[in-house]
């Protein structure tokens, strides 16, 4: 399994992901789609509490940046499920015979 490198997100993308879950999604559902994980979006939500969330000099985060994030996610995930099945499939392959 490759290690995904330490991203960056600009304030904006940050305060996005915020405004989603106070709009009433899961926190794993917004961190899932967006790319992000759990735990980094729990850390936005309490700085965004606090009013340290923002910090000024970021670029905007377009609505096809963020969709572009979210499929590299799913697409992340889809590779590591189509390994399992390639091994599954190779298991009982050899059980078989």
């Amino acid at each position: 399994m490759k290690n995904i490198p330490n991203r960056e997100y600009t304030p904006e993308f940050r305060e996005l992901a915020v405004k989603r879950v106070r709009a009433g999604q899961s926190i794993v559902a917004v961190a899932k789609e967006l790319g992000v994980n759990h735990q980094s979006l729990r850390n936005w939500i309490k700085a965004a509490a606090t009013g340290k969330l923002g910090v000024a000099g970021g670029k905007v985060i377009t609505p096809e940046q963020m969709e572009l994030s979210r499929l590299r996610a799913e697409n992340i995930r889809l590779k590591r499920e189509n390994e399992i099945l390639k091994k599954a499939t190779a298991y009982f392959a050899r059980e078989s015979l």
